[in-house]
């Protein structure tokens, strides 16, 4: 069964809660049996003005208001009039203050409490719209919709995050949710303490752009996946580091500066690709197929690039003039033709490659491993060979090879 609080008057003194009758006879007889006053003449009030003639319509812990009927003494009218005049307020001049209250913004409605939007920002425009004074707003709230919604003609998706920070302090915004959207409803509203949580959000990506974040696997995959196999797919400059592409066709993408350090290429199709001065130190590409590539003065320092095939059967050699090979691992390489000229591949190790007719001249091979290489008539004029090992030679090497 639902219950009641009773009162004499709008002052809401000396009530009484009491228990809702099933008709709205017997509940005004309750009632006048509890006041001491005549049944005939008691008339029941909500706290909108609205003259109660069902109990259907009160709601459980409503709060309702007595009054006696006057149909002959004017005193008796005046004193009802005045009453509900009390609890009825004109649109244009005053309002009833709600402990609920209901926006329309943008079309979208929102419901929360009188005190979420006082207590955050007591001087801000939403608190200045719904704050009372002897239960009057401070300030004359807007228009309403056919609901009963205040009406204000803002953003909805902006209002929300504004809204929650109201309610719990925090900005927290979706994904979707573009900070400084967001800034400017703050802004308009007056939620000062929220700015700086907001600024400090705008300014996030502009630190992560300046941190060169690396793209990831899935990055390049979407990527690889839009671009037509008619157009040229430029990762130029782009920080790859430490990404993980094994297995992947990254065939004609031009790297040119980009950074590959200690990325993942293992097994991935390079043919073609262009990595003129990347970097590509202590990079995995075990098994990688670098046909015609171009890594011209490429830093491929302490890399890995066991069983790599860079012989082209067309005929296009790769060009590796240049590159930083020092401490690189090429054992058991097809490097037939490649073009390593004045290239630093001190400590490296090539046993068992395959340099048949490479250009070597003006390399630095020293301490560079040799042993079961073929050699056959690869180009080492003018190489340096200091403490190189040859051992087990499947050709033997001529003088005319490195003698400039």
């Amino acid at each position: 069964m639902k219950r009641a609080y009773i009162f004499k008057n709008k002052s809401e003194k000396d009530g009484k809660l009491m228990a809702v009758e099933n008709t709205i006879k017997d509940f005004k007889k309750a009632i006048a049996i509890q006041f001491r006053l005549p049944e005939e003449n008691l008339q029941l009030f909500a706290a909108n003005g609205c003259e109660i003639d069902d109990v259907r319509v009160i709601r459980d812990d409503e709060k309702v208001y007595l009054s006696l009927e006057c149909e002959k003494k004017l005193t008796n009218c005046d004193k009802v009039n005045n009453s509900i005049e009390s609890m009825i307020v004109a649109d244009n001049k005053e309002r009833v203050v709600s402990d609920w209250i209901k926006l329309n913004v943008g079309g979208k409605h929102f419901v929360t409490s009188r005190s979420t939007l006082l207590a955050k920002e007591p001087l801000s425009m939403l608190a200045r719209m719904f704050a009372d004074d002897n239960n009057m707003y401070l300030m004359n709230p807007s228009a309403k919709d056919e609901t009963g919604a205040y009406l204000i003609d803002r953003s909805p998706e902006y209002f929300e995050p504004i809204l929650n920070y109201l309610r719990h302090g925090e900005v927290i915004l979706d994904k979707h949710i573009n900070p400084k959207g967001v800034l400017e409803e703050a802004v308009f509203y007056g939620l000062d303490s929220m700015i700086p949580q907001l600024n400090q959000l705008i300014d996030e990506p502009l630190n992560s752009s300046s941190n060169n974040q690396s793209l990831t696997r899935m990055d390049v995959i979407r990527l690889v996946i839009m671009t037509p196999t008619t157009s040229e797919l430029r990762f130029q400059g782009v920080n790859l580091a430490g990404a993980d592409l094994n297995r992947l066709d990254l065939r004609h993408i031009n790297f040119k500066y980009a950074c590959l350090s200690r990325c993942n290429l293992s097994g991935a199709n390079l043919s073609h690709c262009c990595l003129e001065r990347a970097d590509l130190s202590h990079a995995n590409l075990e098994g990688a197929q670098l046909l015609g590539v171009k890594a011209l003065c490429a830093n491929m320092e302490g890399a890995i690039l066991k069983g790599c095939n860079m012989e082209d059967p067309i005929g296009s050699r790769a060009v590796m003039e240049g590159v930083n090979l020092k401490g690189a691992n090429l054992d058991g390489s097809n490097m037939a033709g490649v073009n390593l000229r004045v290239a630093t591949l001190k400590n490296a190790n090539l046993q068992n490659c395959d340099l048949r007719a490479a250009v070597l001249a003006g390399a630095d091979l020293e301490c560079c491993d040799l042993s079961g290489s073929d050699l056959h008539e690869a180009n080492l004029r003018g190489a340096n060979l200091k403490d190189a090992a040859f051992e087990l030679m499947l050709t033997p090497l001529h003088m005319s090879q490195t003698i400039r």
